[in-house]
């Protein structure tokens, strides 16, 4: 008697926490090297209105928080986490490590590397958005603001400053900004570039999340360059877990935890 087959493999379904370039490059990865045997949704908050191409299936929304999040992990029969979302995406990363610890489901942070202070940089360390507005007006008079669309409030108190605003897209309102400009892109950008749009709007003082990534580097080199002040929001806490800063770890990760 021959003996039976073996039934063919389930494919790991795996749910990515993304709209970061690390989740793309990471669905991508995984796509590459794994093909069918792997399965990914990537999850986008949809906060950018052309988010890119993705490997795998994507879901756009929210989860409605921890409860949310661990029905869906349990209803799409999810195998593996990885929470690719930016450094300062707080609320879903912490969502993330309870839904994942509730559904018994392993969980990866893929969380890019910081940038590093060079000798020259004139950083003023803050510890929130609200701190940086605190401090900006004893820092310069013509900001450069690159903290991200919902963070724009926390600085319309300063009538008396300039503002150039750079978001990724285009505002669907006028910012509650008394005096400002914008400017819309997505990283990476050139440092050719960063030094022109400093020096055409007279920017005396940068305000960024230390968000790290070489996607926006260049504004602090261009910066460092002409010797400006950087009001740099320290990066917040996150939850305890299995962390790695490379789509390369991130893709041995899910080698070893699906046994591929």
């Amino acid at each position: 008697m021959k003996p039976m087959p073996n039934p063919p493999r389930k494919a790991a379904r795996v749910l990515i926490l993304g709209g970061t370039a690390e989740g793309r490059e990471l669905a991508q990865s995984i796509t590459d090297r794994f093909g069918a045997a792997v399965e990914i949704i990537n999850s986008l908050a949809g906060r950018t209105e052309t988010p890119g191409a993705l490997s795998g299936s994507v879901r756009i929304g929210g989860f409605d928080g921890v409860a949310g999040l661990h029905a869906y992990l349990l209803e799409q029969a999810i195998d593996l986490l990885i929470d690719a979302t930016h450094p300062f995406a707080t609320r879903i990363s912490g969502n993330a490590a309870e839904a994942a610890d509730l559904a018994g489901i392993p969980r990866l942070m893929l969380i890019r590397p910081p940038w590093p202070r060079h000798p020259l940089d004139r950083w003023i360390e803050v510890g929130s958005v609200e701190d940086a507005a605190s401090v900006l007006p004893r820092a310069g008079r013509r900001a450069f603001l690159t903290v991200g669309s919902g963070e724009i409030d926390a600085f319309s108190a300063l009538t008396d400053i300039f503002f150039l605003v750079r978001t990724v897209d285009e505002p669907k309102s006028p910012l509650p900004l008394a005096g400002y400009q914008m400017t819309t892109g997505k990283g990476p950008f050139e440092l050719a570039a960063e030094r022109q749009l400093l020096a055409h709007h007279r920017i005396d003082v940068l305000v960024s999340k230390a968000s790290g990534g070489k996607a926006t580097e260049a504004k602090l080199i261009a910066a460092r360059e002409a010797s400006l002040p950087i009001i740099m929001i320290t990066r917040p806490l996150l939850p305890p877990g299995e962390r790695v800063e490379t789509v390369e770890e991130a893709v041995a990760w899910l080698a070893a935890k699906s046994g591929l």
